[in-house]
């Protein structure tokens, strides 16, 4: 039976990054969709997946996005789409808080291979 979900109420809540925080919403083989939160000045690492394509729609805030090497900027109610194999990741160069949605499609589960910036 279908039932609604709250990042409030029993999701399985995770630390990561630099006192980031991320709530799972689904988590399956086929579909992984998390909400996630990063204070000002944090970044994640330059990462890619084999297999997973990844979309992100950002809720509040303004994101900074590096896909193979170019810098985009994204706002409130806007989103971006990362295609399997691409370098990529996610900023929050502002000095407030940035939440958004996370779905990747297959699961990350096992599929993400982290580079150094210089990569």
């Amino acid at each position: 039976m279908a039932q609604a979900v709250n990042k409030n109420i029993s999701l399985n809540h995770y630390k990561w990054g630099e006192d980031c925080d991320g709530w799972v919403f689904v988590e399956t083989e086929g579909l992984s969709v998390k909400q996630e939160k990063m204070p000002a000045g944090t970044a994640e690492q330059l990462h890619y997946h084999k297999k997973s394509q990844q979309f992100f729609f950002i809720l509040s805030g303004t994101a900074t996005i590096e896909i193979e090497g170019e810098f985009i900027k994204i706002g409130e109610q806007e989103g971006i789409h990362i295609e399997a194999g691409r370098k990529h990741r996610i900023m929050n160069q502002t000095e407030n808080d940035l939440e958004f949605i996370l779905s990747s499609q297959p699961t990350t589960a096992n599929d993400r291979f982290n580079l150094s910036e210089d990569e």
